[in-house]
């Protein structure tokens, strides 16, 4: 056969044994992908010990490269067959408070016309995973499960995804299939109601007047010389009679209500974990306090800003908080709110009790001059006490109970 016939007959013969090995490699994947580190060492274990068997006529090791050669093939009966479930993962709430019962529903159906073997569904849950055995199914037939998920610390939990897993019972093959998406459950921290207790110095619900001078507001400041331009209706016509020269009226400048909470996640603010978790639960109701008296919020950290429009939004990032080793302190946060939230009226830092006063005096100093700034000190069981740094009022706080009666003593001072 010449070359120039001899080459398309290669090229056929190429193309199939391509398509002969991805045929073989998709029959052999339910086996091939659901290896476990057992198995391998198993797989290892017995090509050695037929090589030794063969080459050195050693009967003992071909025994157990037959053993081992049929624990394998056993161990591949377990794991084929197609799954053919349909599967549901409910979780009956997607916000909790931490300590609340948070209750999800797992629900595996034979969606096929043959019966199914018994097989195990896996539910991972965080860093954890919970197993259910699923029994032999009917054609048509489910399997409920009713399952609890802890909600001891603030977090958020990803649920799933589920996952039926068949292996042989040595463990050499495990094979696995997900069925449904990772769903996640917020645990929101615990906060308390400031109903009654005003927000620091948030009282004045039209703004708080400034000593910027404006032409058109709410808070009157005095009268001066009409000058072209001005508008003819703030022209005070009783004066401007009195005195026969146009006299308009004059305003101080007024700032809507506007609190901006800075929670430091600096890891070395805190002594605790516990100190963390009060300061997140301080900062979240002084937060939602502001959405619902319909003022407007802004929380920063460490990392960035929060969402502050919506009480379900801020509890969602206060769930994620975490406190993390950084270089940034209070005083770098300070000044970012400084230069971003240029219309806060009250500033309310909430800190652990590793905090310095050295410290709190420098965020204080990086925020202007006609912003009021508290400082919330969490220290959990110390006892109720308020004191300054500077100009800078401090009030410690030993736990979440205690916060609407010192915001009302310092509403009231």
């Amino acid at each position: 056969m010449s070359p120039s016939a001899l080459a398309p007959t290669l090229a056929r013969v190429g193309r199939a044994a391509v398509r002969g090995a991805a045929a073989a490699r998709a029959v052999a994947a339910p086996v091939t992908g659901a290896v476990s580190a057992y198995g391998l060492a198993a797989i290892a274990a017995a090509v050695v010990a037929w090589v030794c068997g063969f080459a050195y006529a050693w009967q003992e090791m071909a025994v157990v490269a037959v053993l081992l050669t049929m624990t394998l093939l056993a161990a591949v009966l377990f794991v084929l067959g197609r799954f053919r479930y349909t599967v549901e993962l409910d979780l009956a709430q997607r916000r909790v408070t931490v300590g609340e019962r948070a209750v999800g529903r797992l629900d595996v159906r034979n969606g096929s016309s043959r019966a199914l073997l018994p097989s195990v569904m896996e539910v991972p849950v965080g860093q954890g995973a919970a197993a259910f055995p699923v029994p032999r199914l009917r054609p048509g037939a489910s399997h409920e499960e009713i399952f609890t998920i802890p909600t001891r610390r603030r977090s958020v939990i990803t649920v799933g995804p589920v996952r039926s897993v068949r292996a042989d019972p040595l463990g050499l093959l495990r094979r696995e299939v997900s069925w449904t998406a990772p769903q996640e459950l917020f645990v929101h921290p615990q906060v308390t109601s400031l109903a009654g207790a005003s927000t620091g110095f948030l009282r004045d619900l039209e703004g708080r007047a400034t000593q910027d001078i404006s032409d058109s507001d709410v808070s009157f400041h005095a009268l001066r010389d009409y000058v072209p331009g001005d508008d003819r209706r703030h022209i005070h016509w009783k004066t401007t009679a009195r005195t026969g020269q146009l006299m308009v009226r004059q305003f101080e400048e007024t700032r809507r209500s506007q609190l901006a909470v800075l929670l430091s996640t600096r890891a070395e603010d805190y002594a605790s974990d516990d100190e963390f978790e009060l300061a997140v639960s301080v900062c979240g109701s002084l937060g939602l306090q502001a959405i619902k008296e319909d003022r407007g919020v802004t929380v920063l950290v460490s990392a960035g800003t929060l969402r502050g429009d919506h009480r379900t939004r801020l509890l969602d990032d206060l769930a994620r908080v975490e406190r993390t080793p950084t270089r940034t302190r209070l005083s770098d946060v300070a000044r970012l709110a400084g230069a971003t939230v240029t219309n806060a009226s009250v500033v309310a830092f909430v800190v652990g009790s590793a905090v310095p006063p050295a410290d709190l005096r420098a965020a204080s100093a990086r925020l202007p001059q006609d912003v009021h700034v508290m400082a919330l000190q969490c220290a959990p069981g110390a006892a109720m006490s308020r004191h300054t740094v500077a100009e800078l009022t401090v009030l410690t706080l030993g736990g979440l109970g205690e916060l609407p009666l010192a915001m009302r003593r310092l509403a009231d001072a």
